[in-house]
Protein backbone atom coordinates (compact mmCIF):
# COMPACT_ATOMS: atom_id res chain seq x y z
CA UNK A 1 0.00 0.00 0.00
CA UNK A 2 1.37 3.31 -0.98
CA UNK A 3 1.05 6.26 0.71
CA UNK A 4 -1.53 9.06 -1.02
CA UNK A 5 -0.33 12.46 -1.93
CA UNK A 6 -2.64 13.40 1.05
CA UNK A 7 -0.67 11.44 3.38
CA UNK A 8 2.63 13.38 1.83
CA UNK A 9 1.06 16.91 2.12
CA UNK A 10 0.07 15.45 6.19
CA UNK A 11 3.82 15.05 6.68
CA UNK A 12 4.45 18.21 5.28
CA UNK A 13 2.50 19.63 7.87
CA UNK A 14 3.59 17.61 11.05
CA UNK A 15 7.20 18.99 9.51
CA UNK A 16 6.48 22.48 9.84
CA UNK A 17 5.18 21.93 13.21
CA UNK A 18 8.22 20.19 14.81
CA UNK A 19 10.34 21.58 17.20
CA UNK A 20 14.17 22.84 15.61
CA UNK A 21 16.85 20.79 17.32
CA UNK A 22 20.12 21.94 15.06
CA UNK A 23 23.21 20.22 14.98
CA UNK A 24 21.90 16.87 13.84
CA UNK A 25 25.14 15.33 13.85
CA UNK A 26 25.50 15.80 10.08
CA UNK A 27 27.41 18.02 7.62
CA UNK A 28 24.63 17.48 5.13
CA UNK A 29 22.25 18.65 6.65
CA UNK A 30 21.46 21.95 9.01
CA UNK A 31 19.26 19.91 11.42
CA UNK A 32 17.14 16.86 11.48
CA UNK A 33 14.29 18.49 10.79
CA UNK A 34 16.15 19.63 7.45
CA UNK A 35 16.99 16.24 6.52
CA UNK A 36 13.48 14.86 7.39
CA UNK A 37 11.96 17.24 4.64
CA UNK A 38 14.51 16.22 2.40
CA UNK A 39 14.20 12.44 3.33
CA UNK A 40 10.42 12.85 2.78
CA UNK A 41 10.70 14.69 -0.68
CA UNK A 42 13.10 12.12 -2.13
CA UNK A 43 10.72 9.07 -0.85
CA UNK A 44 7.88 11.16 -2.41
CA UNK A 45 9.68 11.09 -6.05
CA UNK A 46 11.21 7.61 -5.60
CA UNK A 47 14.53 8.43 -5.37
CA UNK A 48 15.13 5.81 -1.52
CA UNK A 49 18.86 5.92 -2.68
CA UNK A 50 18.80 9.86 -1.72
CA UNK A 51 15.75 9.42 0.90
CA UNK A 52 17.16 6.25 3.01
CA UNK A 53 20.95 8.43 4.49
CA UNK A 54 18.62 11.68 4.97
CA UNK A 55 15.99 9.63 7.17
CA UNK A 56 18.74 8.30 9.21
CA UNK A 57 19.60 11.06 10.25
CA UNK A 58 16.34 12.44 11.08
CA UNK A 59 15.53 8.99 12.58
CA UNK A 60 18.64 9.45 14.95
CA UNK A 61 17.24 12.37 16.53
CA UNK A 62 13.97 10.11 16.88
CA UNK A 63 11.97 11.99 14.43
CA UNK A 64 8.52 10.32 13.85
CA UNK A 65 8.10 10.45 10.26
CA UNK A 66 11.63 9.96 9.66
CA UNK A 67 11.21 5.97 11.32
CA UNK A 68 8.22 5.68 9.49
CA UNK A 69 9.33 6.16 6.20
CA UNK A 70 12.56 4.37 6.70
CA UNK A 71 10.08 1.55 7.20
CA UNK A 72 8.70 2.15 4.49
CA UNK A 73 11.31 1.93 2.20
CA UNK A 74 12.39 -1.11 3.68
CA UNK A 75 9.19 -2.94 3.28
CA UNK A 76 8.86 -1.88 -0.64
CA UNK A 77 9.11 -5.40 -2.21
CA UNK A 78 9.83 -3.37 -5.69
CA UNK A 79 12.44 -1.70 -3.95
CA UNK A 80 15.77 -2.33 -4.01
CA UNK A 81 16.87 -1.63 -0.39
CA UNK A 82 14.14 -3.79 1.03
CA UNK A 83 14.88 -5.16 4.51
CA UNK A 84 11.87 -6.81 6.28
CA UNK A 85 13.90 -7.08 9.35
CA UNK A 86 14.62 -3.58 9.57
CA UNK A 87 11.43 -2.46 8.41
CA UNK A 88 9.77 -4.75 11.03
CA UNK A 89 12.17 -3.27 13.96
CA UNK A 90 10.81 0.44 12.88
CA UNK A 91 7.29 -0.20 12.85
CA UNK A 92 7.98 -2.25 16.15
CA UNK A 93 9.27 0.88 17.79
CA UNK A 94 6.48 3.26 16.18
CA UNK A 95 3.83 0.67 17.65
CA UNK A 96 5.60 1.04 21.09
CA UNK A 97 5.89 4.38 21.42
CA UNK A 98 2.53 6.10 19.70
CA UNK A 99 -0.33 3.08 19.88
CA UNK A 100 -2.02 5.24 22.47
CA UNK A 101 -2.13 8.72 20.71
CA UNK A 102 -5.48 10.12 19.92
CA UNK A 103 -6.83 9.16 16.80
CA UNK A 104 -9.15 12.02 16.16
CA UNK A 105 -6.41 15.17 17.36
CA UNK A 106 -2.92 13.81 16.71
CA UNK A 107 -1.80 13.88 13.14
CA UNK A 108 0.57 10.99 13.33
CA UNK A 109 -2.23 8.62 13.69
CA UNK A 110 -2.86 7.58 10.63
CA UNK A 111 0.83 6.81 9.76
CA UNK A 112 0.68 4.97 13.40
CA UNK A 113 -2.38 2.72 12.64
CA UNK A 114 -0.67 1.99 8.97
CA UNK A 115 2.42 0.65 11.33
CA UNK A 116 0.28 -1.47 12.85
CA UNK A 117 -1.19 -3.45 9.68
CA UNK A 118 2.12 -3.95 8.78
CA UNK A 119 3.08 -5.09 11.72
CA UNK A 120 0.43 -7.40 12.19
CA UNK A 121 1.28 -8.64 7.93
CA UNK A 122 5.05 -9.42 9.57
CA UNK A 123 3.32 -11.07 12.72
CA UNK A 124 0.98 -13.64 10.27
CA UNK A 125 3.91 -14.66 8.08
CA UNK A 126 6.88 -14.31 10.37
CA UNK A 127 10.82 -13.13 9.37
CA UNK A 128 13.05 -15.55 9.12
CA UNK A 129 15.94 -13.59 9.82
CA UNK A 130 15.05 -12.10 12.91
CA UNK A 131 13.85 -15.68 14.43
CA UNK A 132 10.39 -14.02 14.65
CA UNK A 133 7.88 -17.25 13.86
CA UNK A 134 4.53 -16.35 12.72
CA UNK A 135 2.26 -15.42 15.35
CA UNK A 136 -1.92 -15.15 13.87
CA UNK A 137 -3.34 -14.24 17.43
CA UNK A 138 -0.77 -11.25 18.12
CA UNK A 139 -1.45 -10.06 14.28
CA UNK A 140 -4.55 -10.20 15.31
CA UNK A 141 -4.46 -8.36 18.07
CA UNK A 142 -2.61 -5.54 15.85
CA UNK A 143 -5.24 -5.34 13.20
CA UNK A 144 -7.97 -5.30 16.07
CA UNK A 145 -6.47 -2.29 17.67
CA UNK A 146 -5.97 -0.59 13.96
CA UNK A 147 -9.88 -0.95 13.42
CA UNK A 148 -11.02 -0.42 16.39
CA UNK A 149 -9.54 2.45 17.96
CA UNK A 150 -7.60 4.14 15.17
CA UNK A 151 -11.04 3.25 12.89
CA UNK A 152 -8.46 2.18 10.20
CA UNK A 153 -9.99 0.58 6.97
CA UNK A 154 -7.47 -1.72 5.85
CA UNK A 155 -7.00 -3.08 9.51
CA UNK A 156 -10.89 -3.61 9.18
CA UNK A 157 -10.67 -5.06 5.86
CA UNK A 158 -7.69 -7.19 6.81
CA UNK A 159 -9.66 -8.05 10.06
CA UNK A 160 -12.33 -9.49 8.26
CA UNK A 161 -10.23 -12.13 6.46
CA UNK A 162 -9.11 -13.09 9.91
CA UNK A 163 -12.75 -13.66 10.91
CA UNK A 164 -14.40 -15.18 7.75
CA UNK A 165 -11.54 -17.60 8.03
CA UNK A 166 -11.11 -18.11 11.61
CA UNK A 167 -7.01 -17.14 11.54
CA UNK A 168 -5.84 -16.13 14.81
CA UNK A 169 -9.42 -15.19 16.09
CA UNK A 170 -12.45 -17.31 16.46
CA UNK A 171 -14.26 -17.56 13.30
CA UNK A 172 -17.03 -14.43 12.99
CA UNK A 173 -18.33 -15.15 9.16
CA UNK A 174 -22.00 -12.09 10.00
CA UNK A 175 -18.84 -9.82 11.23
CA UNK A 176 -16.50 -10.35 8.65
CA UNK A 177 -19.19 -10.05 6.65
CA UNK A 178 -20.33 -6.69 7.98
CA UNK A 179 -16.84 -5.52 7.55
CA UNK A 180 -16.66 -6.10 4.28
CA UNK A 181 -19.92 -4.67 3.66
CA UNK A 182 -19.81 -1.01 5.45
CA UNK A 183 -15.79 -1.06 3.70
CA UNK A 184 -17.23 -1.57 0.25
CA UNK A 185 -20.54 1.23 0.74
CA UNK A 186 -17.47 2.85 2.50
CA UNK A 187 -15.59 2.49 -1.44
CA UNK A 188 -12.94 0.42 -0.26
CA UNK A 189 -11.67 -1.04 -3.70
CA UNK A 190 -9.87 -4.34 -1.63
CA UNK A 191 -13.02 -5.28 0.26
CA UNK A 192 -15.11 -4.40 -2.88
CA UNK A 193 -12.90 -6.48 -4.36
CA UNK A 194 -13.28 -9.63 -1.83
CA UNK A 195 -16.81 -9.84 -1.60
CA UNK A 196 -17.46 -9.70 -5.23
CA UNK A 197 -15.01 -12.89 -5.50
CA UNK A 198 -17.05 -14.43 -2.71
CA UNK A 199 -20.37 -13.59 -4.67
CA UNK A 200 -19.04 -15.15 -7.62
CA UNK A 201 -17.35 -18.12 -5.81
CA UNK A 202 -20.45 -18.59 -4.01
CA UNK A 203 -18.77 -18.22 -0.54
CA UNK A 204 -20.45 -17.58 2.85
CA UNK A 205 -23.27 -16.23 0.68
CA UNK A 206 -25.39 -17.40 -2.19
CA UNK A 207 -23.59 -17.38 -5.60
CA UNK A 208 -24.65 -14.70 -7.70
CA UNK A 209 -22.67 -13.53 -10.44
CA UNK A 210 -24.73 -10.28 -11.65
CA UNK A 211 -23.82 -8.78 -8.00
CA UNK A 212 -19.81 -10.43 -8.92
CA UNK A 213 -19.68 -8.71 -11.80
CA UNK A 214 -21.27 -4.93 -10.84
CA UNK A 215 -19.35 -5.05 -7.60
CA UNK A 216 -15.74 -5.86 -8.96
CA UNK A 217 -16.38 -3.54 -12.20
CA UNK A 218 -16.62 -0.48 -9.58
CA UNK A 219 -13.48 -2.12 -7.24
CA UNK A 220 -11.56 -1.92 -10.48
CA UNK A 221 -12.07 1.63 -11.19
CA UNK A 222 -11.66 2.77 -7.23
CA UNK A 223 -8.22 0.52 -7.24
CA UNK A 224 -5.26 2.40 -6.33
CA UNK A 225 -2.17 1.72 -8.07
CA UNK A 226 -0.59 -0.37 -5.51
CA UNK A 227 -3.50 -2.79 -5.38
CA UNK A 228 -4.43 -2.71 -8.98
CA UNK A 229 -2.73 -6.18 -10.22
CA UNK A 230 -4.78 -8.27 -7.80
CA UNK A 231 -7.94 -6.90 -8.72
CA UNK A 232 -7.84 -6.41 -11.66
CA UNK A 233 -6.77 -10.36 -11.98
CA UNK A 234 -10.29 -10.56 -9.65
CA UNK A 235 -12.13 -8.85 -12.17
CA UNK A 236 -10.68 -10.53 -15.44
CA UNK A 237 -11.81 -13.92 -14.14
CA UNK A 238 -14.84 -12.85 -13.12
CA UNK A 239 -15.80 -11.24 -16.31
CA UNK A 240 -14.42 -13.64 -18.91
CA UNK A 241 -16.66 -16.08 -16.74
CA UNK A 242 -19.99 -14.21 -17.10
CA UNK A 243 -22.11 -14.98 -20.13
CA UNK A 244 -23.42 -12.40 -22.08
CA UNK A 245 -26.85 -12.36 -20.45
CA UNK A 246 -25.14 -11.42 -16.83
CA UNK A 247 -23.36 -8.81 -18.76
CA UNK A 248 -25.85 -7.18 -20.11
CA UNK A 249 -27.77 -7.44 -16.27
CA UNK A 250 -24.89 -5.98 -15.13
CA UNK A 251 -24.43 -2.37 -17.29
CA UNK A 252 -27.19 -0.17 -15.46
CA UNK A 253 -26.07 -1.48 -12.11
CA UNK A 254 -22.58 -0.60 -12.80
CA UNK A 255 -23.06 2.77 -13.15
CA UNK A 256 -25.25 3.41 -10.63
CA UNK A 257 -23.29 1.55 -7.81
CA UNK A 258 -20.06 3.34 -8.83
CA UNK A 259 -21.87 6.70 -8.05
CA UNK A 260 -22.76 5.13 -4.89
CA UNK A 261 -19.88 3.19 -4.08
CA UNK A 262 -17.14 4.98 -5.86
CA UNK A 263 -14.23 6.43 -4.36
CA UNK A 264 -11.25 7.40 -6.72
CA UNK A 265 -8.47 6.63 -5.25
CA UNK A 266 -5.58 9.12 -4.76
CA UNK A 267 -2.66 10.07 -7.15
CA UNK A 268 0.42 8.44 -5.98
CA UNK A 269 3.09 10.94 -4.86
CA UNK A 270 5.92 8.97 -6.48
CA UNK A 271 3.87 8.98 -10.19
CA UNK A 272 5.65 10.82 -13.05
CA UNK A 273 2.41 12.37 -14.36
CA UNK A 274 2.09 9.35 -16.95
CA UNK A 275 -0.84 7.96 -17.56
CA UNK A 276 -1.59 4.85 -15.75
CA UNK A 277 -4.48 3.77 -17.76
CA UNK A 278 -2.08 3.48 -20.55
CA UNK A 279 0.55 1.91 -18.93
CA UNK A 280 -1.62 -0.93 -18.14
CA UNK A 281 -0.88 -4.46 -20.22
CA UNK A 282 -4.29 -5.27 -22.23
CA UNK A 283 -6.15 -8.50 -20.48
CA UNK A 284 -7.71 -11.33 -22.59
CA UNK A 285 -9.80 -14.03 -21.91
CA UNK A 286 -9.36 -17.62 -22.83
CA UNK A 287 -10.60 -17.09 -26.12
CA UNK A 288 -9.15 -14.21 -27.38
CA UNK A 289 -11.90 -11.55 -25.76
CA UNK A 290 -10.09 -7.86 -24.95
CA UNK A 291 -11.32 -7.46 -21.07
CA UNK A 292 -12.71 -3.87 -21.01
CA UNK A 293 -11.59 -2.17 -17.58
CA UNK A 294 -14.29 0.25 -17.96
CA UNK A 295 -17.43 -1.81 -18.29
CA UNK A 296 -20.26 -0.38 -17.73
CA UNK A 297 -18.89 3.19 -17.92
CA UNK A 298 -21.36 6.04 -18.69
CA UNK A 299 -24.54 3.45 -18.90
CA UNK A 300 -27.10 6.07 -17.47
CA UNK A 301 -29.29 2.83 -17.99
CA UNK A 302 -29.95 2.56 -14.36
CA UNK A 303 -31.52 -1.17 -13.08
CA UNK A 304 -31.86 -0.44 -9.41
CA UNK A 305 -29.68 -3.57 -7.75
CA UNK A 306 -31.52 -6.72 -6.52
CA UNK A 307 -33.15 -6.51 -3.28
CA UNK A 308 -31.17 -8.78 -0.98
CA UNK A 309 -32.26 -9.58 2.56
CA UNK A 310 -28.88 -8.09 4.48
CA UNK A 311 -27.18 -10.51 6.55
CA UNK A 312 -27.09 -8.00 9.63
CA UNK A 313 -29.38 -7.30 11.86
CA UNK A 314 -29.38 -3.54 13.04
CA UNK A 315 -26.26 -2.22 14.54
CA UNK A 316 -24.33 0.62 15.48
CA UNK A 317 -22.64 0.80 12.32
CA UNK A 318 -25.38 1.19 9.34
CA UNK A 319 -26.25 -2.02 7.49
CA UNK A 320 -24.71 -2.43 3.87
CA UNK A 321 -28.34 -2.50 2.43
CA UNK A 322 -27.89 -4.87 -1.27
CA UNK A 323 -24.07 -5.66 -1.24
CA UNK A 324 -24.25 -8.45 1.28
CA UNK A 325 -26.63 -11.42 1.56
CA UNK A 326 -27.27 -14.34 3.02
CA UNK A 327 -25.67 -17.85 1.80
CA UNK A 328 -23.43 -20.88 2.65
CA UNK A 329 -20.79 -20.50 5.18
CA UNK A 330 -17.95 -21.30 3.38
CA UNK A 331 -14.33 -20.44 1.69
CA UNK A 332 -11.12 -21.36 1.40
CA UNK A 333 -9.18 -22.62 4.31
CA UNK A 334 -5.03 -21.14 4.61
CA UNK A 335 -3.91 -24.10 2.05
CA UNK A 336 -7.24 -23.15 -0.61
CA UNK A 337 -9.67 -25.99 0.82
CA UNK A 338 -13.09 -25.65 0.97
CA UNK A 339 -14.17 -25.86 4.55
CA UNK A 340 -17.56 -25.42 6.24
CA UNK A 341 -18.49 -22.73 8.93
CA UNK A 342 -21.38 -23.51 11.26
CA UNK A 343 -21.45 -20.08 13.17
CA UNK A 344 -23.53 -18.66 10.74
CA UNK A 345 -27.62 -19.78 11.60
CA UNK A 346 -30.59 -18.89 9.75
CA UNK A 347 -31.51 -16.29 12.45
CA UNK A 348 -28.04 -14.34 12.91
CA UNK A 349 -27.85 -12.09 15.99
CA UNK A 350 -26.10 -8.88 16.09
CA UNK A 351 -22.13 -9.38 15.69
CA UNK A 352 -21.01 -6.75 18.18
CA UNK A 353 -19.43 -4.49 15.67
CA UNK A 354 -18.78 -1.02 16.52
CA UNK A 355 -17.55 1.76 14.86
CA UNK A 356 -16.10 4.52 17.12
CA UNK A 357 -18.59 8.27 16.34
CA UNK A 358 -16.53 11.08 15.46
Amino acid sequence: MRISRQAIGLALMLLAAAPVSAGAGSAKFRSAEEALQQGVGAYAGGYYEMAIPALEVAAAKNLFLARYYLARIYSDNQSAHTDHAKAYLLYQQIANDYADVDPDDDQRAPFVASSLVALSGYLKRGIGELGLRPNPERAAEYLHHAAIFFNDENAQFELAKLQLRGEGVPSDVARGKHWLSILSQKGHAGAQAFLADLYWRGMFMDKDQVRALALISVAVKNAPDAERVWIEDIYQNIYCGASQGVRKQVGGMVAEWDSRYGRRPSSDPRDDGFDMLSARANRTCENGEIVPLDFGAGSRDITPPLHVENTMPKSPAAPALGLVSPGPDKMPGPHGKIGSDDLMASGVRDAGVVERSH
